[in-house]
């Protein structure tokens, strides 16, 4: 399965909702993944693609999978770094998840125990792989 025009790739993007939350993207229509001072995180942030698909994860409050994002645009150096290290990508809301899935929920579930998520817990962009992505798109539809 592949998606929009993009890799086929799917990642987990984690914001804290009282900072920047899925309604907060949804009122811009677009917003602007940056801050992101990990490496790993940064080199994930520099893999997207337009067209790529991430789950948007409220982390700190709620700790949960609440919607889909679509990456519009790739490559941008992120406009709060000064010296022009960092990655950074532009998402839109696709949609929001039928029922948020929560980290409990995905710890619980053997299908998923092998997610980022779960084993990299402190990472903010992660890769998704398209058999978690659909197990819980599943979940979420339950």
């Amino acid at each position: 399965m592949t998606n929009g025009a993009g890799t086929g790739r799917y990642w987990l993007m984690k914001s804290e909702p009282d900072a920047y939350g899925w309604d907060d993207l949804v009122a811009e229509g677009e917003g602007t993944w940056d801050g992101v001072r990990n490496h790993r995180a940064a080199n994930n942030l520099r893999a997207m693609q337009i067209g790529d698909e991430a789950f948007f994860y409220h982390s700190n409050i709620g700790k949960e999978i609440v919607g889909i994002v679509t990456i519009s645009q790739s490559g941008l150096i992120d406009p709060s770094d000064p010296e022009g290290k960092w990655a950074a990508v532009k998402v839109k809301p696709v949609r929001k998840l039928k029922k948020p899935v929560t980290l409990a929920q995905i710890k619980g579930d053997p299908a998923l125990a092998g997610m980022e998520l779960i084993k990299l817990s402190r990472l903010s962009v992660g890769v998704v792989t398209p058999e978690e992505w659909d197990h819980i798109l599943a979940v979420s539809e339950t």
